[in-house]
């Protein structure tokens, strides 16, 4: 079977999520030892993946990603 082609809703979502990412500088590696993982707001700090709850950004995340949002934290 093939992949189904974008949709109009997925072009949106993509642009919208590229704002958000943007706007939190929001960056695929670590700043030093500030990344996801151990920020406050990385839901489940067991996972590889997990929900950023901080409510600018508020998406799926890396662990061993870095936002100019970070906070030292242990995740929820």
């Amino acid at each position: 079977m093939a992949p189904a082609d974008p949709q109009k809703i997925d072009e949106t979502r993509s642009l919208e999520l590229r704002h958000v990412s943007m706007n939190a500088m929001l960056r695929g590696q670590p700043s030093g030892g500030e990344q996801c993982e151990n920020c406050r707001y990385y839901l489940e700090n067991t996972s590889d993946i997990s929900y950023c709850w901080h409510p600018k950004l508020r998406i799926l995340v890396g662990a061993g990603w870095w936002c100019q949002w970070w906070d030292p934290g242990s995740g929820a």
